[in-house]
């Protein structure tokens, strides 16, 4: 922003939006004075400069009553929020600022107001890459309507190396070298997790990634040779030898879900990898289609990756297919087998998943920090200077 500090009256004149910058440390926004020296502040601080704002003028914010609210409306910042929510904040932004300024002389120069538009000795040298501090991801619920007292965080990423180069070939993905660790934000059933690093971020294959101390993935979770029933969205046919071909519109089940993206599916007795991306829960409603530039395939499986180098002397624990068609036969074999004198039994013990297999109880309510109260009218009134109940007394 541009901004004009009146020395003698120590005002700020004048403050527009220039744009915006993505930027790690310290800031993904920027301003500018007339002296030519940037000042960068993240939109988070803004936003907690506005609530400050807000207990230091209550009247003027309507806590009292809303139509005496004065100091303008700011929109919560989100996890997230992406380059196209901050190209349109600016907007929103530019109006903001304007009405601040507008505001009476006690809001508009007060030592709060002036003294987060300052020049900060952080704004003039940034912070080599020793003093950054390692990412925090704070998340918030998906539905939005969890309040401060539900966020998560901050929550520290878990870190992968990439076993190979991967080239993006879509402006959403990452590319990575051999070597380079990465932190994952998300892990998306596609296959493909979202990564960050100091400089960049995008999606990633999983097949090219693995643990710092494991090769094996924690979160895998154990075969379920019952079955989930999918419909396959978008038909694929088969490259290597254990995946399977299938169209557009066919019925499967799903007994293993693996966090590379790649499942192991059930026709019948044939068992086989295939792209989950390209399954769809069976009766839910069809999803939306993506917007365009969004649309990513399948990500490569591990098996076909040249010249991968892992730091684990010991290879990942993978079922061959030839092991999930026999354990898949012999679950099939015996729950359509007949139990003498009753129905058909139930999945061997062996082959129930964890799920199954634990008793049911009731999950216990998540503990939720004390959320002090909002003070009443009459407490604010009480703790009101002199002057400012002298200017509340006409009205009441």
């Amino acid at each position: 922003m541009t901004s004009m500090e009146d020395t003698a009256n120590t005002a700020i004149r004048h403050i527009a939006v220039l744009g915006f910058e993505k930027r790690f440390v310290p800031s993904q926004h920027y301003w500018q004075d007339l002296s030519e020296k940037v000042v960068y502040r993240r939109f988070t601080e803004i936003y907690e400069f506005h609530k400050m704002l807000k207990e230091m003028f209550p009247i003027e914010a309507g806590d009292i009553n809303p139509e005496s609210r004065v100091i303008p409306h700011l929109q919560a910042p989100r996890w997230f929020d992406g380059q196209r929510a901050a190209e349109n904040r600016q907007g929103a932004l530019s109006e903001y600022l304007h009405a601040l300024l507008g505001l009476p002389v006690k809001i508009s120069r007060c030592p709060h107001v002036l003294s987060f538009f300052r020049v900060r000795p952080d704004d003039l040298k940034l912070p080599t890459d020793s003093q950054a501090k390692k990412p925090e991801t704070y998340l918030i619920p998906k539905d939005g309507q969890g309040s401060a007292a539900h966020i998560t965080g901050p929550l520290i990423l878990q870190s992968y190396r990439a076993i190979a180069t991967y080239e993006k070939s879509s402006p959403s993905e990452m590319a990575v070298a051999t070597g380079d660790v990465v932190d994952v934000v998300e892990k998306s059933e596609s296959g493909w997790w979202f990564c960050q690093t100091k400089a960049t971020r995008g999606w990633v294959p999983a097949s090219f990634l693995e643990p710092l101390d494991s090769p094996d993935e924690a979160e895998d979770p154990e075969p379920n040779y019952a079955g989930e029933p999918y419909v396959v969205i978008k038909g694929y046919a088969a490259v290597e030898e254990d995946e399977v071909s299938l169209s557009e519109g066919d019925a499967i089940e799903v007994i293993h879900k693996l966090l590379d993206g790649w499942w192991v599916v059930r026709k019948e007795d044939a068992t086989g990898y295939f792209p989950s991306m390209y399954l769809q829960k069976a009766g839910q409603a069809p999803a939306p289609a993506p917007r365009p530039g969004r649309v990513r395939g399948a990500p490569p499986r591990r098996s076909t990756i040249r010249n991968a180098q892992s730091i684990h002397q010991r290879s990942r624990k993978r079922l061959s297919q030839e092991a999930y068609r026999r354990n898949s036969v012999r679950f099939l074999q015996q729950r359509r087998r007949p139990g003498p004198g009753g129905p058909a039994p139930g999945p061997a013990p062996s082959a129930r998943s964890p799920q199954q297999a634990a008793p049911q109880t009731p999950p216990r309510p998540k503990p939720q920090p004390a959320v002090p109260p909002r003070p009443s009218a009459e407490l604010i009134l009480h703790r009101c200077s002199e002057s400012t109940k002298r200017k509340l007394a006409p009205a009441t």
